[in-house]
């Protein structure tokens, strides 16, 4: 948090002295999956200065969103976490990740997609209405990085790295984002190459109900005349 206020008795204006910084909700939305070192938070923010990295973390602490904790370990590592408090932006962050999602084209050639990025995006679209009953495990590649999703009776569960007989492994040949947004199915996903998978096609029919991005909002061009 800085100095700056938009001078508002506003709940929505605090929220965004708190962590409406440039880069302050990219630093929350990595600590979502746990606790990291600041050189983790160098991997995982590769594009954010050190200084500006020091000067979020120092704010974020002083807002009481995140502290500081010494790993047991020998090394005495020290840590940042989310507090209680923190932890409370949690479904926010998943909400705000979904509605972004819907208007995200192609990944430009500088844009970064992170571990956590990948780990998060499945907790974003994930719909667990369309997901009881079911007991399934998913593999999903994205280039070198392997995740793998447990389904279980509409409660989820994401980790890094692959998973021994999984029900269906899946390949996206590039984004798998069109496929989630209903842009193509995944009958078209598969025929088109778009997706390779090891398993049954039928699940990845299923992946495509349990995760799912809306439609892309409609661009309203001109004055708006009612």
């Amino acid at each position: 948090m800085t100095g700056r206020t938009y001078g508002q008795f506003c709940g929505v204006a605090r929220a965004l002295e708190l962590v409406g910084e440039r880069w302050s909700l990219l630093v929350v939305r990595d600590l979502l999956l746990g606790p990291k070192r600041y050189t983790d938070l160098r991997q995982t923010l590769p594009k954010i200065p050190a200084s500006i990295l020091s000067a979020r973390l120092n704010e974020l602490e002083q807002a009481g969103v995140i502290r500081r904790r010494v790993l047991p370990q020998l090394d005495a590592a020290v840590v940042y976490e989310l507090t209680e408090y923190g932890n409370e932006l949690e479904p926010i962050m998943l909400q705000l990740g979904l509605w972004g999602a819907r208007s995200l084209g192609e990944p430009g050639m500088d844009d970064v997609f992170t571990l956590d990025s990948a780990i998060l995006s499945l907790y974003t679209t994930f719909r667990p209405e369309y997901a009881a009953g079911a007991h399934v495990t998913y593999e999903v590649h994205y280039g070198n990085m392997v995740v793998h999703a447990m389904v279980d009776d509409g409660m989820l569960k994401v980790a890094e790295g692959a998973y021994p007989d999984a029900d269906l492994v899946i390949v996206p040949m590039g984004s798998i984002k069109p496929m989630l947004a209903g842009e193509m199915t995944p009958r078209q996903a598969l025929d088109s190459g778009a997706v390779r998978v090891t398993g049954s096609p039928e699940l990845l029919t299923r992946f495509a109900e349990m995760f799912r991005i809306p439609p892309a909002p409609a661009r309203v061009a001109g004055l708006a005349v009612r």
